[in-house]
């Protein structure tokens, strides 16, 4: 089984680090185009399954990335962005000023060291649930043969590699945040997961 895992395209929200989480933004212009360059760079891989957020960025972007193929497109929760509670739709920006937790940093620089704001949902659920989605896939053997696509997002992307690395909490961004349509690609193969490639852009 292959797994090509791409972050959603740009949306307005992304040009200014709102906190987008479970709020459901609509790729824009530029998204829509970085998908677009995308797909082409990828019209050759065969789909035999692709799985998506529910959100309407990710849904959109494997929209784009599929084009004419009749490939069965299927909704996936698991796969949602995390939660930042009452925090979503506020920019991380320092000048918009609109963070008030003094420790909400820990999510970028210490993830080891975050706790959820309220209504929001921690890095280790967001783990649990995104390791059972691959675990749920591991044990389908009609997928051992089969190349997936899974458009998610950016720390639902990190989750989904943290679970196939074993990486640690702390070291759970890896080299950072994954771009706009940045794309991983994971084989499992004699009952374990290999990184193959990590966050390549085609832009």
């Amino acid at each position: 089984m292959r797994l090509y895992i791409i972050r959603h395209g740009e949306t307005e929200w992304n040009t200014v680090r709102r906190l987008q989480g479970q709020t459901d933004i609509a790729l824009n212009e530029n998204g829509r185009s970085l998908a677009e360059v995308t797909a082409r760079a990828l019209q050759d891989v065969s789909f035999d399954l692709a799985f998506t957020s529910p959100l309407i960025r990710a849904e959109e972007t494997a929209r784009i990335i599929l084009g004419q193929r009749e490939t069965p497109l299927i909704r996936e929760e698991r796969i949602r962005e995390i939660s930042f509670g009452v925090l979503e739709g506020r920019s991380i920006l320092p000048e918009y000023h609109e963070i008030d937790d003094p420790e909400f940093h820990f999510f970028f620089d210490a993830p080891d060291k975050y706790h959820p704001p309220a209504g929001g949902e921690s890095i280790e659920e967001l783990y649990r649930r995104t390791g059972d989605f691959l675990e749920e896939l591991t044990r389908r053997e009609e997928l051992r043969r089969d190349t997936l696509l899974v458009s998610t997002h950016g720390a639902a992307s990190r989750a989904l590699l943290a679970n196939i690395t074993g990486c640690s909490l702390r070291d759970f961004w890896g080299p950072g945040v994954p771009k706009n349509c940045a794309v991983s690609v994971a084989d499992w193969q004699e009952e374990k997961w290999t990184l193959v490639m990590r966050d390549k852009v085609y832009y």
